[in-house]
């Protein structure tokens, strides 16, 4: 991971979030290599992703199994390199082409799901690695495994052979994000995972001083989405 010289202002918004990466974990102790930087391209056209890959970033992530089926394979086919993170919620249904285009997802959070990756794995062939997404906040109105049951999901993920990274989360919002990544730090630790998918463009600095190993950030590097498109 790169950031701007310090002589240098950052002059582009992938620059301005690379030394914001960079002044966070430095804060931490922490290393800025040690956390990825996913852009999150949801709504974005393949002309708004190219400027990116231009400067040689390779980590995207995608909401919907259809959109990111429309852009990627075409980006992919000319950039071998890229790193495609499915972060939005997966219907059980969409497994096989989850597994088929995504080198990682991160929004595991249920048995059927994990039933529906593993039986996509074993068919493909391939084992993509998954981070729990955790309801953190108990919001019934979002997905994720409930707090009490994360260690059963894990154990079932591990017994099917699905390689775990950690866990993630959507903190409420209009609230303090920070007591929230706290307790999802805790629980990995717990658990005896390094894996942290945490923190978007309104709180990535914050994610990262609690451990974040994954920030997702889409607005902050495109700009405002335009969800009519």
């Amino acid at each position: 991971m790169t950031s701007a010289s310090p002589d240098t202002a950052p002059s582009t918004p992938l620059e301005e979030v690379h030394a914001a990466i960079a002044r966070a974990a430095r804060i931490a102790g922490r290393s800025p290599a040690d956390v990825h930087l996913v852009a999150v391209s949801k709504t974005q056209p393949v002309e708004a992703i190219r400027p990116l890959l231009a400067t040689g970033h390779r980590e995207f992530g995608e909401n919907r199994v259809q959109e990111a089926q429309s852009k990627w394979p075409a980006l992919k086919a000319e950039h071998p390199d890229i790193v495609l993170h499915g972060v939005g919620q997966l219907q059980s249904n969409k497994a096989a082409d989850a597994v088929a285009l995504f080198d990682c997802i991160h929004s595991l959070d249920r048995p059927s799901l994990l039933k529906a990756l593993a039986h996509a794995m074993d068919a493909a062939g391939r084992r993509i690695p998954c981070f729990v997404q955790v309801n953190i906040g108990e919001e019934p109105q979002k997905g994720g495994c409930a707090i009490a049951d994360v260690p059963a999901l894990l154990a079932a993920a591990r017994d099917a052979d699905i390689p775990v990274l950690g866990l993630m989360c959507v903190p409420p919002a209009d609230v303090e994000a920070a007591p929230y990544f706290a307790l999802l730090a805790k629980m990995a630790r717990d658990e005896g995972l390094s894996g942290l998918s945490m923190g978007m463009s309104g709180d990535y600095e914050t994610a990262i001083m609690l451990g974040a190993t994954h920030v997702r950030v889409g607005t902050a590097l495109f700009g405002a989405r335009n969800y009519s498109a």
